[in-house]
């Protein structure tokens, strides 16, 4: 496949991606509407308050789609790494609002056991059905792409958590109008907003670790740092860090010494540390310094993560990197 076919290709399928979103959050905004449009006519505050959840989904797409194409700005003298981190810092405002709305519904659903409300009709349940389809739609819409970025799966997850939210007040409102089980409806309220809470907190961690530098999860850095030293001509490495620039690529920096025999192969040894690297721990892109000579860093600490540094009170030594 040539360059510009591939380029044309992935070109293709972002614009395809966008569509997908701008359907979608117009068919939250639509839904949004109608359920204000329903709860007003209906007297029902249960759907002011579940039109406002659709609009947070419908927030949450729109944010994720406006992330989606920052992150395709080209890199500039401003941002020399390029806006590839939008996604990730929209998946970090997604999983917040959904942490949010988690801990106001078991909020909702403690002051249901102490107080219980009436369900307002089978007209909640059938908006409940409607929503239920929009959400699902909506997951539909966004379910593909969200396997491969952060970004769209907090809003996927956000979906997933209004189409449960759907689900529950099918359930709760059927049992209730039917059976006057009045406990239901907090159970199930105190149910999803346990699993958006487990959601959230379980992929949140991701995107925080990427905006902190982070080792990516599945990356060793001592286990990387043996099998370099591995290579033949390497005295010592230090200096490493390895952190993702996006979902896709890994990046290291390191500073490598070379023995004084292998001061004229440098290219060489470069080559394979960059091959080694790439092929064992999918690391995309590095950056190395080299030096010839002795190694600066003796003994147990040649291989360490970071660089010695040595204080007044005896030798201290720091494990974490720092710049040159």
């Amino acid at each position: 496949m040539s360059m510009s076919h591939h380029h044309h290709h992935h070109h293709q399928e972002a614009e395809g991606g966008d569509r997908r979103m701008v359907l979608a959050i117009i068919v939250n905004v639509g839904l949004t509407f109608a359920q204000i449009v329903g709860g007003i006519f209906s007297g029902s505050l249960s759907l002011i308050a579940d039109a406002l959840h659709n609009f947070s989904d419908a927030a949450s797409l729109a944010i994720a789609a406006y992330a989606r194409r920052i992150a395709r700005r080209p890199s500039n003298a401003a941002m020399t790494f390029g806006y590839v981190r939008a996604e990730v810092v929209a998946a970090l405002i997604n999983y917040t609002t959904l942490i949010v709305i988690g801990l106001y519904l078991v909020y909702e659903a403690v002051m249901r056991f102490i107080t219980p409300e009436p369900v307002e009709g089978w007209i909640v349940v059938g908006v409940a059905v409607v929503a239920l389809v929009i959400d699902l739609a909506t997951a539909f819409l966004t379910y593909a792409m969200s396997k491969e970025s952060m970004n769209i799966r907090a809003a996927f997850v956000h979906n997933v958590a209004d189409a449960l939210g759907s689900v529950g007040v099918i359930v709760a409102g059927t049992l209730i109008l039917l059976y006057d089980w009045q406990i239901v409806d907090p159970i199930v309220t105190l149910a999803i907003a346990l699993y958006i809470l487990w959601q959230a907190f379980a992929e949140i961690g991701g995107s925080i670790r990427m905006l902190m530098l982070g080792t990516p999860s599945g990356i060793d850095v001592p286990q990387l740092i043996d099998r370099m030293s591995g290579i033949d001509g390497v005295v010592d490495i230090h200096h490493v860090h390895v952190f993702a620039i996006d979902e896709q690529l890994t990046a290291m920096e390191a500073h490598v010494v070379l023995a004084e025999s292998h001061g004229a192969q440098t290219e060489l040894v470069k080559a394979r540390l960059k091959a080694l690297a790439s092929q064992e721990f999918g690391i995309g892109h590095s950056t190395l310094e080299f030096a010839s000579g002795e190694a600066c860093c003796q003994g147990e600490d040649a291989s360490i993560v970071g660089h010695p540094i040595r204080g007044s009170s005896g030798e201290r030594h720091r494990k974490t990197g720092h710049l040159h």
